[in-house]
């Protein structure tokens, strides 16, 4: 059976991941993988995290499964943060919600729903969008087409072009918004946009669909949430999926939220069961470490604090790094303007350049990251942003 199935290239990130580990230059620089890493490269526990672990081997006493929905706690406070303490979709009980296995599981978790909703549901992504996103929704069997999101030339967002197309979106159309810090390019939508595609998905009746990954990364963890929190005031009807891979470093433990926005109580409780009837034909129940431990985080205000500061501190390093990276690309006398790399939020930056000068960055410097010029900021420190910006200046020079 199986020797019927044709092989597969492999995945464009994973396979740059391979190529660093067997390159043996000792100046070897990887901007692949979108994981946060600290100066000297490693991908630390949080001490949020870490304090949260302990509470939690103290706390448990059974593996029995979890309820079908999830840790409640975990859910509230994910809603809270998201949403606002005082939130009025909230407090009229309109959020349906469910923990999910990562944003990942989150993003399949909605787009299954939207199926059940309407098998002909087209789901409208910006161009360009995360690579991931469309097998998680197409898989499911949605229609997807593009808006202009981001132009390369300019290093901006498309702004008027985005919205001539969006005012061209059916009604009963899914829009995918990135809640903040934008993958793969770093350009955000500022508070004026936002409000621009709040009235018009009023005005037109597409279905807002907000993929919020790295809150607190981009101008702080209420300050991102600012384009989520207008649609959910302006709209009736909404969708998002949450990650707390970035902001909790919970990678590994894969855990997210899904969470629709209904008209009224009564269609948020029947969308509810819905939700929990798709988890359950796709992963049965749900896991419960890494929600547990989020849950013991927000719930508790001396590990809230202590992580709100550890948030704070991952994006101010990263906003650092971007102007220690301008800065030296300035020095090594580069004609082309960087300056946009500062304007631009989270540990994603698109360095719009060509495809042929990422790949020579890459056989020539051992520089890596993908064709598309996405670079993870994370991934320079003190020690090889020099080699970075000489790297660069020099293929650009040739």
């Amino acid at each position: 059976m199986f020797e019927t199935l044709p092989a597969l290239p492999p995945d464009p990130i994973l396979g740059l991941s391979a190529a660093y580990k067997e390159d043996s230059n000792p100046k070897k620089i990887d901007l692949g993988v979108g994981v946060y890493k600290d100066e000297y490269g490693n991908t630390p526990i949080l001490k949020a995290v870490s304090q949260a672990q302990v509470l939690l081997q103290e706390r448990e006493t059974s593996k029995v499964y979890i309820t079908p929905q999830g840790h409640q706690g975990f859910i509230d406070g994910m809603l809270s943060l998201m949403f606002g303490e005082h939130s009025q979709v909230l407090g009229d009980t309109r959020v349906a919600a469910v923990q999910a296995p990562g944003g990942c599981g989150a993003l399949r978790i909605l787009a299954e729903l939207l199926m059940r909703c309407n098998e002909d549901t087209v789901v409208w992504v910006s161009d360009p969008t995360w690579a991931n996103h469309i097998p998680l929704l197409g898989d499911a069997g949605l229609t997807l087409k593009t808006y202009p999101y981001f132009d390369k030339d300019t290093a901006s967002i498309k702004f008027d072009e985005m919205m001539d197309c969006l005012a061209k979106v059916k009604k009963g159309d899914v829009v995918l918004l990135h809640g903040c810090c934008h993958n793969p390019t770093g350009a955000d939508l500022s508070k004026e946009q936002w409000q621009a595609v709040a009235e018009l998905a009023v005005n037109t009746g597409f279905l807002p669909f907000v993929d919020v990954a790295y809150q607190g990364f981009g101008d702080g963890i209420e300050e991102d949430a600012y384009g989520l929190r207008l649609l959910a005031n302006s709209v009736d009807e909404m969708v998002i999926a949450a990650s707390c891979s970035k902001n909790f470093g919970l990678y590994r433990e894969r855990v997210g939220l899904a969470a629709i926005v209904s008209q009224n109580a009564t269609v948020s409780k029947i969308t509810q069961s819905q939700i929990q009837s798709v988890a359950r034909g796709i992963y049965s129940m749900p896991p419960s470490y890494g929600g547990a431990l989020v849950d013991i985080i927000l719930s508790n205000p001396s590990l809230t604090h202590t992580w709100r500061g550890e948030v704070s501190d991952m994006r101010e390093r990263m906003i650092t790094l971007r102007e220690l990276l301008v800065t030296n690309l300035h020095k090594q006398g580069v004609h082309k303007d960087f300056s946009f790399i500062n304007q631009q939020k989270g540990m994603f930056s698109f360095l719009c350049i060509a495809p042929e000068i990422v790949q020579r960055l890459r056989s020539e410097h051992s520089v890596y990251f993908v064709d598309s010029s996405r670079i993870n900021i994370a991934g320079i420190n003190k020690t090889n942003v020099e080699v970075l910006a000489k790297a660069i200046a020099d293929t650009l020079k040739k």
